[in-house]
């Protein structure tokens, strides 16, 4: 069903950005749009608008410039589409405003449709167009994923997670063991082999497009570990597949990007990989789920956090090295309301 033209953002037709959105978009396109109407927001001040009209449809991004950027998704989107990927095309850009006027690549993701029977061919795809994007990869291009990166990613756990969504404060054996954990997967990270790291490739920004999958929300990419994007598209916030078919994927991306060229050592080495960079975003994914709660007042996200909790959770009781986060998980994390 349509959107009524008005109601065009969360203040329906007081939204001033969104008027000024639509104008400069038409104004770039040389016609009006028949519809225009909110097509998603995210967890960032990022919001997208779908206009239509002459039977075609078009996305306008509007990032207020005082709180996003709009260069770094331009840019991506160019080395995305060099890599072959399907990415939306920008079309016009003011980037001084904060508006993009891209192409639409359709209304349905991969995670509205994917269920037990399409799930292999869907997520085939999904790890081919990954393939391609890490052959694509080079140094000195995107920023580096580096130690104060993953260092200031891993302190949002604590900080937001623990202490202020569950009031926990960690005692100094805990906090001394915490840091211990810190270390072992900032090591194990920077020692994967480095590729291009699109950092949230999973089926919500997937979407079903020709050719599959159309990428998006891209825009925060990074030079860094292999393994990262696989285990973020296999294990997201959404859908918690059974262990044997994330082992199957995981081999098949292993299989196939291996034969690409990709620089991967031995199977058993890059699922523990796999499993030590799933415990570093996961970690993070809470932190960032109770900061969106408690401070920009989008307490949806808490309801996945259990999702994320049960991922840490069954990784790390099958390595001694996170014995003490275990135990920090089962005695006190665990028994609380999410």
């Amino acid at each position: 069903m349509s959107t009524s033209p008005l109601q065009i953002g969360a203040k329906g037709s007081d939204d001033l950005r969104a008027r000024q959105a639509r104008h400069w978009a038409q104004t770039a396109l040389g016609h009006p749009f028949e519809r225009f109407a909110p097509a998603s927001a995210d967890a960032s001040f990022r919001r997208y608008f779908r206009g239509e009209a002459r039977e075609r449809s078009w996305i306008v991004m509007d990032a207020p410039p005082q709180h996003e950027d709009c260069e770094p998704f331009v840019r991506i989107a160019g080395l995305l589409d060099a890599a072959g990927l399907n990415v939306p095309a920008v079309l016009a850009q003011d980037l001084d405003h904060g508006f993009l006027l891209l192409s639409d690549l359709g209304t349905r993701t991969l995670l509205d449709v994917l269920d037990e029977e399409n799930a292999d061919a869907l997520m085939g795809a999904a790890i081919d167009a990954l393939i391609r994007w890490q052959r694509a990869s080079r140094p000195d291009v995107l920023p580096e994923y580096d130690d104060v990166l993953l260092r200031r990613e891993l302190a949002l756990f604590p900080d937001w997670y623990l202490q202020r969504h569950l009031g926990l404060t960690l005692s100094g054996l805990q906090h001394e063991a915490w840091n211990g954990v810190v270390e072992s997967l900032i090591a194990a990270a920077l020692a994967q082999p480095r590729v291009f790291v699109h950092r949230d490739y999973m089926p919500r920004n997937l979407m079903l497009s020709e050719p599959m999958p159309g990428v998006l929300d891209f825009q925060d990419a990074v030079h860094g570990p292999i393994a990262y994007d696989v285990i973020s598209l296999f294990k997201d916030a959404f859908h918690s597949w059974p262990a044997t078919r994330v082992d199957a994927w995981i081999a098949r991306y292993w299989r196939d990007a291996k034969l690409a060229g990709l620089p991967l050592g031995d199977e058993a080495a890059f699922r523990r990989d796999c499993d030590w960079i799933g415990v570093q975003r996961h970690l993070k994914i809470l932190g960032i789920f109770a900061r969106l709660s408690l401070r920009d007042g989008k307490p949806k996200y808490l309801a996945d956090t259990p999702r994320f909790v049960r991922y840490v959770v069954d990784v790390a009781a099958r390595y001694p090295e996170f014995a003490a986060l275990s135990e920090l998980f089962e005695r006190q994390i665990l028994p609380r309301p999410a």
